[in-house]
């Protein structure tokens, strides 16, 4: 059995080299963050594991891949770069990577939700080309938190919000408790919210989630954080609700086109703080990441 690391960049290459086993099989790293989906067979040249951090599989590419049958997928996003029921009718099996980057997303989120809150990045912007832009901020310290979906990532946010004084609440799928947060319907979350952070996995159920309707529940003057997955806002009734002065500031480090093209309408809104989906990217994140993706290599070669 083979592997091939299929869009690996140099920092994801080292830790991948030095976690290697002696006696693992085969996995070759092509060392390329910037490959087309339409490369995967070529570069996978009939290995049975694919390991990719960013890089699409249309389900047409995949049934190229003579002799594919797992793809480890970087993080629990595959959804937005594959189908994974289809790919299981081609028989083969994504395997996703949980768990890894939640205090690195979660610290990601606080940041944006500050940024916001100060307009750092606004202020920044304007100093940077001699304008002195003095901009009131909202105090957080004794605000409201609302989580939309409560899973690893969110305790963390949660923890990290309740010790800087803010309430928590939040609304999950499923019933769920944690210490220090309270658990409400959605309806109450978005109307007692003073920052809203999403947490949702995206899904045929959670396409589109936050909509023009939910977003003008949501309290007049909120911040709105995303670093999970742009596909479940509407982008353009966001963007309505941003101009408007509805949403306060967005801090959003995911995007429905991504690099997001710099002529994009986001870039040209001042009450937004953008960061290059990097919510993740954290030495320690990507060593827990590779190490799971190694153990997925594994797990599949004794099977």
């Amino acid at each position: 059995m083979r592997g091939v690391f299929i869009d690996a960049n140099e920092s994801l290459a080292e830790i991948f080299e030095r976690q290697r086993k002696a006696d693992d099989i085969a996995v070759k790293v092509n060392l390329d963050p910037n490959i087309r989906p339409q490369d995967w067979p070529a570069i996978l040249g009939g290995a049975e594991i694919g390991i990719v951090d960013h890089t699409a599989l249309p389900t047409d590419v995949a049934r190229q891949c003579k002799g594919l049958k797992h793809v480890v997928f970087l993080g629990t996003g595959a959804r937005s770069y594959m189908n994974p029921e289809e790919l299981a009718e081609l028989g083969i099996s994504v395997h996703l990577i949980k768990g890894y980057g939640d205090t690195a997303v979660a610290e990601a989120a606080i940041a944006l939700m500050w940024a916001a809150a100060r307009a750092l990045a606004q202020m920044d912007r304007e100093m940077r080309v001699g304008n002195w832009l003095r901009e009131d901020g909202m105090q957080l310290t004794g605000k409201t938190l609302g989580l939309i979906g409560f899973g690893g990532i969110a305790a963390e946010v949660a923890r990290i919000a309740s010790g800087s004084g803010m309430k928590v609440i939040a609304w999950n799928r499923s019933p769920k408790s944690h210490p220090g947060v309270e658990f409400v319907d959605l309806d109450t979350l978005l109307a007692q919210s003073h920052v809203v952070s999403l947490h949702l996995l995206l899904n045929d159920e959670t396409r589109g989630f936050i909509g023009r309707e939910r977003i003008a529940q949501m309290r007049p003057g909120v911040i709105f954080v995303n670093t999970a997955r742009a596909a479940i806002v509407d982008e353009e009734a966001m963007i309505e609700a941003l101009k408007s002065g509805h949403i306060r500031h967005a801090g959003l480090d995911v995007f429905n086109t991504e690099p997001l093209p710099r002529d994009h309408v986001l870039t040209t809104i001042p009450n937004v703080t953008l960061s290059a989906h990097s919510a993740f990217r954290t030495p320690e994140a990507s060593e827990n990441l590779i190490f799971a993706a190694w153990e997925h290599c594994r797990r599949v070669a004794r099977s």
